[in-house]
């Protein structure tokens, strides 16, 4: 089974592998990764006071998508 990282694991990979720089689509990419990694875990988790999906969920703590 292939490790998964979380977007921190990803970005702190990204940046040894870039000696030490990082670009914007290193940053965009992390929170894309973030964004899908929050979706999914509340989709897979039922929440007893609301009827959310996890876009919903997501939008709404963060104000929309990102």
């Amino acid at each position: 089974m292939e490790k998964k990282q979380t977007a921190v694991e990803w970005l702190e990979q990204a940046y040894w592998e870039n000696k030490g720089t990082l670009s914007q689509k290193h940053f965009d990419q992390a929170k894309q990764m973030e964004k899908e990694q929050i979706v999914n875990a509340v989709d897979g988790f039922p929440l007893y006071t609301r009827d959310l999906l996890g876009d919903d969920y997501y939008n709404e703590l963060y104000g929309g998508t990102k």
